[in-house]
């Protein structure tokens, strides 16, 4: 701010009092004082972003997990140790490794996870494809909404599981059987994520694309769906969880040479054979993509439209 000490001349007045110079000086005052006042909004509205150093990330985000990992692991191992159960009921860790190593060297482990993560990625992209559209339709629409809307809520609590079996009597023990109990389980979640998403946008968003003349599908593509995009990828996450689920329901029931070996089938058959050290490959291998679809597509996803809305300082 200005300083607000008044300087006397020679003459016992201050500079200005006789009318000359006044203007200049509260000119220049009000100018400095603007000047400092858009450089601190500046400063607030600036979002000082910086690389994580590798060293930091490896303490922060890798090295938590490979710590929990190995605790699990001693726990386990412990376990078998003190006998508190029969081993062909909780196998040592060292018997699941053997497993795993087996798999590979029979050439069938990277079969099992592409067998399934093929089928549960293409699932989802077509869950995408029509639960997007839908969930748009039902935000924007309020007949729809009314219509369609319970109809969805109650299809995303309803057990995939339970689609296994119409969807076999319906299409046979095929890939088709695979992707419509997929659908089934994932586009509820997507549309209802993406309706959450709109019905968060501010309306003031809505009023000013309409002033500046993006209306329908440009008001869409340019107002809507950018201002509803965190709420969209939550349902697309959980879009995701819910075809990974409903994949593994249909290959532990469904079960067909044709269909190949998954790694719901790869479970069920150390089920079969009373193999608990498969069962926990299987287990294992289930939970290890789940985790890498997260870090791969959907965290990196997440953490650019937090940065994109100025949440995310470090990136």
């Amino acid at each position: 701010m200005g300083s607000t000490e008044t300087t006397v001349g020679k003459d016992g007045r201050a500079p200005g009092a006789d009318g000359s110079g006044s203007s200049a000086g509260v000119s220049r005052g009000d100018g400095h004082d603007l000047a400092g006042l858009e450089a601190g909004l500046d400063a607030l509205d600036t979002v000082h972003t910086r690389r994580t150093p590798l060293r930091e990330t490896l303490v922060q985000k890798v090295l938590p997990p490979v710590i929990a990992v190995a605790l699990v692991l001693v726990v386990w191992q412990i376990l078998v140790w003190a006998k508190v159960t029969d081993t062909y009921k909780l196998p040592p860790p060292a018997d699941v490794w053997q497993e795993v190593v087996g798999a590979w060297e029979q050439g069938t482990l990277l079969d099992y996870i592409w067998t399934s993560v093929s089928r549960g990625l293409l699932g989802f992209l077509l869950a995408l494809a029509i639960g997007t559209p839908l969930g748009l339709l039902v935000a924007r629409v309020r007949f729809v909404r009314a219509a369609i809307g319970p109809i969805l809520s109650g299809l995303q609590s309803l057990p995939s599981v339970a689609w296994v079996p119409p969807a076999v009597i319906w299409l046979g023990l095929n890939d088709s059987m695979m992707y419509a109990v997929i659908l089934l389980g994932a586009v509820p979640s997507i549309a209802n994520g993406l309706v959450s998403g709109v019905d968060q946008v501010p309306p003031l968003f809505l009023r000013a694309g309409r002033t500046l003349g993006a209306t329908g599908l440009r008001g869409t593509w340019h107002i809507v769906m950018p201002a509803a995009l965190p709420g969209y990828l939550a349902g697309l996450k959980q879009g995701w969880a819910f075809s990974w689920r409903s994949l593994m329901a249909a290959e532990i029931i469904a079960s067909s040479p044709d269909l190949g070996i998954g790694l719901g089938q790869l479970l069920e058959a150390g089920r079969t054979n009373s193999s608990m050290s498969q069962v926990f490959l299987a287990i294992f291998l289930i939970l290890l993509v789940g985790i890498a679809i997260d870090l791969l597509i959907f965290s990196p996803l997440e953490r650019r439209v937090l940065r994109g809305r100025g949440l995310l300082v470090k990136s």
